[in-house]
């Protein structure tokens, strides 16, 4: 069994060749420059670990995984035009250097590229793969809608918070996982365990990103400590700050959230620590990941194999970066 250190490895060096043609280079340069960005690739990774659950590592798992990260990336790049982003990882996004409509349509062509590589899949498992593949796909679309709904929504509650970031953040890594564990010809119910443990701990990651943004160390996070203060969003801890605050206290909140006074974070954060919400999302975080441990328990493989997935999700829910 690799560790997720190893396979990222593995799948970068596999990853990090020229994806798309020269020509024409107006359009297929802003693809590649994005690319080199880097990032995490926690999913398409994990599309492997998958794999390696039950069996040998595939060809075809590099392919699935390859189509996963060109697909976030696509979603990356149009959600940065969304968000008038200006930088992504400390580099300008493809719309600011390239311009709108060129990023628009670099966007569309990865996700094109995405299902050339799904394409080389063995048909055998062709199918599977596709249909979870185009699922997935259009949950993220339906997160990334409610997640600019709630922009425009005084009022959202914590159900509603948990389904767009199902949606947005954890569907993703579920399916990574079980198109892996397809392709290493798990049985359906494992699959549907190793599916519920990557939705379970993607919950469980977005809670320790949220606070991380709000109480992380800017140092370690490599982010501005409030940020998503200081764009208005409903997180986690909002939502609960308002749902249990006194009425000054959430009159003070809802005013707050109009404005961006100079000590805005600091006033915010103040709230936060005296409703006790730092505690809440430590609580709420190890919640989600116990729940995640369950599923991953109830997968019917020996223990030893499940050990990498069992670290990836301990490093990824009690990360302070």
């Amino acid at each position: 069994m690799h560790s997720f250190q190893e396979l990222s490895v593995d799948f970068t060096r596999h990853f990090n060749v020229r994806l798309f043609p020269l020509q024409p280079q107006s359009l297929y340069d802003p693809c590649e420059y994005f690319l080199t960005m880097g990032g995490k690739r926690i999913r398409p990774v994990m599309c492997l670990m998958g794999n390696e659950l039950f069996d040998e590592i595939l060809p075809d798992a590099f392919e699935v995984a390859t189509a996963v990260e060109l697909f976030h990336n696509f979603t990356l790049i149009h959600d940065d035009i969304m968000d008038k982003a200006p930088l992504r990882r400390g580099m300008d996004t493809v719309h600011t250097k390239f311009g709108e409509s060129t990023a628009l349509l670099s966007g569309d062509v990865m996700l094109i590229q995405a299902y050339e590589h799904l394409n080389k899949v063995r048909t055998t498992y062709l199918h599977k793969i596709l249909a979870l593949f185009n699922k997935t796909a259009a949950e993220v679309c339906e997160g990334q809608q409610l997640d600019m709904d709630f922009e425009k929504t005084e009022f959202v509650t914590f159900d509603d918070y948990i389904k767009m970031i199902g949606l947005k953040t954890s569907v993703l890594m579920a399916s990574s996982l079980k198109m892996g564990a397809i392709l290493g010809g798990a049985g359906g119910s494992n699959a549907d365990h190793l599916y519920q443990f990557g939705l379970n701990l993607g919950i469980a990651f977005q809670v320790q990103d949220d606070y991380l943004d709000a109480f992380g160390d800017p140092q370690k996070f490599g982010k501005q400590v409030g940020g998503d203060i200081l764009a208005n969003k409903k997180t986690f801890l909002m939502i609960h700050a308002l749902d249990v605050a006194n009425e000054d206290q959430k009159n003070e909140l809802n005013d707050l959230l109009k404005v961006n006074e100079p000590d805005k974070v600091e006033r915010v954060l103040s709230i936060f620590e005296i409703c006790g919400v730092d505690e809440w999302a430590r609580q709420l975080k190890e919640k989600y990941i116990a729940v995640a441990f369950q599923h991953l328990e109830d997968i019917a493989v020996v223990s030893v194999r499940k050990k990498p997935l069992h670290d990836l999700a301990n490093f990824l829910v009690h990360r302070d970066y």
